[in-house]
């Protein structure tokens, strides 16, 4: 008896030893990961839920993923990724209180968001010393990138070269007068003065400009009627898909019976897939962004499949081009060195690209210097009831030569075709 309690308290000695070894193993050699929080500010909630709810299940999934694969390891140390989403309800009050408690609650660097009426008051709080964060902007519009704001990111491609193709394609259908009812806000203001400016320079003409608030109404007949009044060929309509569908409905329902061109957030593919429940007849001859199902990349056909089994919801380009860009942001952390540094992460994305359609959904060539993604754009059109072939348009080059280099790198070539855009050149 004396023996055992003369090593009792020895046994507690090395047992305590050993708990502090295994700490350390568990902190050192084992490299116990620490998380980077994610920060998801988008509409959640109200008429504009569904689009928001799409590009946080694309940056949620590819969280996953790349957790599932062990993480990132930066400076030796592994990281895994954690999304915390608020919903701001396309309010931009809202919007700013969810991204102080994003930096200052869950001390993200990073913060998601898709409604540029939010993403451009955030971008007045973004580069202060001290609380500085990365906005990762899933919006078109070109005003974005001329704010010259160093910590933003411009996902998608800009809505000017989605407008490109659909006029020369509304066009060539013969459509000359065109009558608007677009979005409020400063998206829906961009768009329908650029399309304006653009489409009376070719001669046409705008009949109506009767703007609508996509994002809380659902009846919008005051709008159509007046616009419908003045006989155009063709309505320029859109905001959330969703709500873009009512409008196309009620447009029907007032007798209409020309055509239309949707602003790129609206997606015609899930305009018919979800709401008219796969039928194309209230369509007619529409020209819009082309259905991710439909671009044969091998990368965005299994994305297709692995989104639709794990969210149960129609896939979308927002959740494509997120869960691309959130890829992007992972590389670059790894390749800046540095998971909080932003503006080393910020600089490091140039160095990530190609990232192409045989191992991810929505193919991104590059970053221009004034922080846009180049995601390819995907201009199709439904006429007749049939989608026709989508096509990839490369719009940052300069030249010829350049169109050709771009074209060595991407997984579908024979779908690329040449319009330049003015003011997004790398080459």
């Amino acid at each position: 008896m004396r023996k055992l309690k003369t090593f009792g308290p020895a046994l507690v000695v090395v047992a305590a030893l050993l708990l502090v070894v295994a700490g350390c193993a568990g902190q050192g050699g084992r490299q116990t990961a620490k998380e980077i929080v994610i920060g998801f500010n988008g509409p959640l909630s109200g008429p504009a839920a569904e689009y928001g709810r799409d590009c946080a299940n694309g940056v949620e999934m590819a969280i996953n993923e790349i957790n599932e694969a062990g993480g990132i390891t930066v400076g030796g140390q592994k990281y895994v990724f954690r999304l915390e989403k608020l919903d701001h309800r396309a309010d931009p009050s809202q919007a700013v209180a969810n991204a102080r408690r994003f930096r200052d609650q869950f001390k993200a660097r990073v913060i998601f968001d898709c409604v540029f009426n939010c993403i451009a008051p955030q971008l007045e709080i973004n580069q202060e010393k001290g609380n500085e964060f990365l906005m990762m902007a899933w919006t078109s519009t070109p005003k974005l990138v001329e704010l010259g704001n160093k910590l933003a990111v411009a996902i998608p491609p800009p809505f000017t070269a989605y407008m490109k193709a659909f006029m020369d394609m509304a066009w060539q259908e013969g459509y000359r007068k065109v009558a608007m009812v677009v979005t409020v806000g400063a998206y829906g203001d961009e768009w329908r003065s650029i399309f304006k400016e653009e489409w009376q320079k070719r001669g046409g003409v705008i009949t109506a400009d009767q703007p609508a608030n996509y994002y809380a109404q659902t009846d919008f007949s005051a709008q159509l009627t007046a616009a419908l009044a003045t006989k155009p060929d063709a309505l320029l309509i859109g905001g959330p898909s969703s709500t873009t569908a009512l409008v196309i409905e009620q447009a029907r329902n007032l007798g209409f019976k020309g055509g239309f061109i949707l602003v790129d957030q609206a997606k015609m593919d899930y305009i018919v897939d979800v709401v008219f429940k796969g039928k194309t007849d209230q369509m007619g001859t529409t020209f819009g962004v082309g259905a991710i199902a439909q671009y044969p990349s091998p990368a965005a056909k299994s994305f297709n499949e692995k989104y639709q089994a794990k969210y149960q919801v129609h896939n979308t380009w927002e959740a494509a081009g997120n869960y691309t860009a959130m890829h992007a942001l992972a590389k670059a952390m790894v390749a800046a060195g540095t998971v909080e540094d932003v503006a080393a992460i910020r600089a490091a994305l140039e160095k990530v690209f190609p990232m192409t359609g045989d191992k991810y959904p929505a193919e991104i060539l590059g970053i221009h210097k004034n922080g846009q993604m180049l995601m390819m754009a995907l201009p199709q059109a439904i006429k007749g009831g049939k989608y026709t072939d989508p096509w990839l348009m490369v719009y940052w080059t300069r030249t010829q030569e350049g169109f050709e280099r771009v074209k060595e790198k991407l997984t579908m070539p024979q779908l690329a075709r040449w319009v330049p855009l003015e003011g997004y050149y790398v080459d």
